[in-house]
């Protein structure tokens, strides 16, 4: 018998799956444990998003959508940038419908990539963006944020950018940052863009946690270098929709139409319903998410205080839903090993920082992305380990 696998694309060999969710799946075989591992929002989605949905069903707009996406949802995506971020995109030939921000990210990556160019992606991070570099055929290059507050700096920037000169295609940006919860302000990126405005340098720009900025201002590329920035959002964390899938690209129009090539080969089109429920949920407004908003608050807040009441250094998380929490001295510093003791021991779920990439090793990352029972009952779990391990030096 021939042993097909051996003769699969070669880079394959080396693309590691998504940890994240591969030790998610390991610790919920344990009974009683508590996960602050995935970064999904534990609320339903909103009631009026679900009837739109259902709505739609019932009048059978269950067909082939256009594979762009429907007129109503891409106007109300133009509409919202419009008015909330003033960001102006034509709705007809600058805004792409994606299968989640996760499949928009991919058709960026892979439209933009060919053989040898290299694209930069500022660590840690959520762990796509080099797995989808490598599958394209690029070069991922990770630059270690960790010494410059888990932000690209101009001044690190630059030396990448001295270092590989035009062989650079691309930079990520993800905005605020999976997993430190950190944003750039708009002075940031303005400083960032002056390096790479004019160059035939992409960025790559992940702003699905955009809504879920508490403390600072909206800030993009997209506003400095709109001609250079390929833009995706979706509505996965904000309105609370992981499972329907769905999310946009933004670029200029002759971009634009390059993405659709990528997109419409892989994936067709998106579900019409799926499509319509997205439309109703930006149409609505704030209502919704700024009742989540304020409960992702407290919860931050809680388990910020009581991380660091443990010994635990942490980023004070600005958006998103994640707390990136340096291991104290007297707890086993190797982040992947942590984990499992964590899990087995105190029944506490966590995610390791190394999964991340560069300078996420020896960090842990907690997701408030839970109800506060959950966080207060894993946090006195949590506390109880410590005090035994410290004990026990």
């Amino acid at each position: 018998m021939v042993e097909m696998s051996k003769y699969m694309r070669k880079i394959l060999s080396d693309v590691p799956t998504l940890k994240v969710f591969d030790f998610s799946q390991y610790v919920s075989k344990i009974p009683g444990i508590i996960k602050f591992t995935i970064g999904e929002p534990d609320f339903d989605t909103p009631e009026y998003i679900k009837e739109a949905g259902i709505k739609s069903i019932e009048n059978n707009r269950t067909h082939y959508a256009p594979q762009r996406g429907t007129v109503g949802l891409r106007k109300a995506i133009a509409d919202t940038l419009a008015k909330k971020y003033g960001l102006h995109y034509d709705p007809a030939t600058e805004i792409l419908v994606t299968n989640g921000v996760t499949e928009g990210i991919s058709t960026a990556i892979t439209a933009i990539t060919n053989p040898g160019d290299i694209i930069l992606v500022p660590t840690p991070t959520f762990s796509i963006y080099t797995p989808d570099v490598m599958i394209a055929g690029g070069t991922p290059v990770e630059v270690d944020t960790s010494k410059t507050g888990f932000k690209l700096t101009p001044v690190l920037l630059q030396q990448y950018l001295d270092k590989y000169g035009n062989r650079v295609k691309g930079v990520v940006f993800v905005n605020p940052s999976n997993p430190t919860g950190i944003a750039y302000s708009q002075t940031e990126m303005n400083d960032l863009a002056a390096l790479i405005k004019g160059k035939p340098i992409f960025a790559i720009c992940d702003e699905i946690y955009s809504e879920l900025n508490y403390d600072g201002e909206y800030s993009s590329m997209a506003k400095v270098i709109p001609e250079q920035t390929i833009l995706a959002n979706g509505f996965s964390k904000s309105y609370a929709m992981t499972g329907w899938r769905i999310g946009y690209l933004c670029a200029p129009a002759k971009v634009t139409d390059l993405l659709f090539k990528v997109h419409a080969f892989a994936v067709t089109d998106i579900a019409t319903f799926v499509q319509d429920a997205a439309e109703a949920a930006l149409k609505a407004g704030d209502e919704a998410t700024k009742e989540m908003d304020a409960q992702y608050i407290k919860r931050r807040d809680y388990m910020y205080k009581r991380l660091t009441g443990m010994g635990f250094k942490c980023s004070q998380p600005m958006g998103a839903f994640y707390i990136f929490a340096k291991i104290p001295p007297f707890l086993d510093q190797d982040d992947n090993k942590l984990i499992y003791q964590l899990a087995n021991d105190a029944k506490v779920a966590v995610t390791a920082g190394s999964n991340f990439g560069k300078g996420g090793e020896g960090y842990l990352r907690f997701s408030y992305a839970t109800g506060m029972d959950q966080i207060k009952e894993g946090m006195d779990r949590l506390a109880g380990f410590c005090k035994k391990e410290q004990d026990n030096k």
